[in-house]
């Protein structure tokens, strides 16, 4: 008999540290088995270590992964930074490919084509809030409802 409401979120605060994404993926690795989605976790990592990649390259304070099921076999991995700015082609489908020998530029490609769906919400900075704004990318079995 299940304890836990079968929706839920977790988030995780990271530093400005070349080791947070790591650590980011490992708690994302031991959520989704603690919640019987290990079926889930290979595709859901690779959209956290894009996201957490493109925060932590491209801005320059902190950043927080946020995982949230609001239905069974589903999960959102969503990564909030400072930086209000979108990166180019997230939120749109015309986004050049990169060249063959590029050596950046695929993090985001790779999230379009492994996503079921994937936006973005840019945030304002309000009272204690601090702005920046929420990449999220959605995967699982099943069509999304969110």
């Amino acid at each position: 008999m299940a304890t836990v409401s079968p929706s839920w979120n977790y988030t995780l605060h990271l530093p400005r540290d070349p080791r947070a994404s790591g650590i980011a993926r490992g708690t994302l690795r031991l959520i989704l088995a603690a919640h019987e989605m290990p079926e889930l976790t290979p595709t859901a990592e690779l959209l956290a270590a894009e996201l957490l990649a493109n925060s932590h390259c491209h801005t320059k304070g902190p950043y927080s992964l946020r995982l949230l099921s609001t239905q069974p076999g589903r999960v959102r991995v969503a990564v909030w930074d400072t930086d209000p700015r979108v990166p180019p082609g997230f939120a749109n489908d015309a986004a050049p490919e990169p060249p063959p020998d590029a050596e950046h530029g695929r993090g985001l490609h790779l999230v379009r084509a492994f996503a079921d769906a994937r936006g973005v919400s840019v945030l304002r900075e309000l009272g204690a809030s601090k702005g920046g704004k929420l990449l999220w990318a959605e995967c699982g079995g099943g069509a999304a409802t969110w």
